[in-house]
C-alpha cells in the first residue's frame, strides 16, 4: 500500500461519524491535518502528535464543486467560442504575443504560461491552508518557553529532595558508627 492510501485510511478510522460532512486533504506530513468542516459540523481535536487545521465552509456548499474547480483559467474548461474569439482578436500579434499571426507569435506563449501557473498558485487554496498551519505552530510555540521552565524547575525539585534523602541516610549510617581504628605509626601493615 502507498503511503497515500495508509495515511487516508488512518485518517478515515480516526474521524468521527461525521466523517461524511468533512472533507479531508491529504498533505503527506503527519504532523497536521487539514479538514473542510461545513456548516456547524464539529471540528476534529488537536492531539500532542497531530495538528488539526479545519477551514470552515457555509452549510449551502457542502454538495456543491469547490471553488477552485468553478471558476478554473484552465484551458480545459474554455469554451471552443471563447477560444477561436482569442485567435480572431487583431492588434495582438508579434514578437512575445503568443498568437498564430505575425513573426514570432509564438515567443510569448511560454512567459504566458509562466504567469498563469504563479497566478494559479498565488490563488490556491492549499496556500492559504499553510498560512493557517503556520500560525497554529506559532501558537503552539508560544508556550514552549514556559512549559519548560516549568518542567525543569520540577526536575531541579525532585532532584533537591534526592540529594537531600541521600544526605540523611549518609549522616546516619556514620552517626551509629564508631571511629574505625587508625593503624599505628611504624607497624608494618603485613
Amino acid at each position: 500500500m502507498s503511503k497515500s492510501l495508509i495515511a487516508i485510511a488512518g485518517l478515515a478510522l480516526a474521524l468521527p461519524a461525521a466523517a461524511h460532512a468533512q472533507d479531508a486533504v491529504d498533505t503527506g506530513d503527519d504532523s497536521y491535518n487539514m479538514v473542510i468542516v461545513y456548516g456547524d459540523d464539529e471540528c476534529p481535536q488537536s492531539t500532542a502528535d497531530q495538528i488539526v487545521v479545519c477551514a470552515r465552509k457555509a452549510e449551502n456548499d457542502r454538495y456543491r464543486i469547490p471553488e477552485t474547480l468553478r471558476f478554473s483559467q484552465s484551458p480545459a474548461n474554455t469554451s471552443w467560442a471563447e477560444r477561436v474569439e482569442r485567435f480572431e482578436m487583431a492588434g495582438d500579434f508579434g514578437i512575445m504575443s503568443c498568437s498564430p499571426t505575425g513573426a514570432g507569435g509564438f515567443t510569448g506563449c511560454t512567459q504566458e504560461m509562466i504567469n498563469a501557473a504563479y497566478a494559479d498558485k498565488a490563488n490556491d487554496a492549499g496556500v492559504r491552508f499553510g498560512e493557517i498551519i503556520a500560525a497554529e505552530r506559532a501558537k503552539r510555540l508560544a508556550t514552549i518557553d514556559e512549559d519548560a521552565a516549568a518542567e525543569q524547575e520540577r526536575v531541579e525539585m525532585i532532584e533537591r529532595e534526592y540529594m537531600e534523602r541521600l544526605e540523611r541516610e549518609r549522616a546516619a549510617e556514620t552517626a551509629g558508627e564508631d571511629a574505625l581504628p587508625q593503624p599505628e605509626a611504624g607497624a608494618d601493615p603485613e
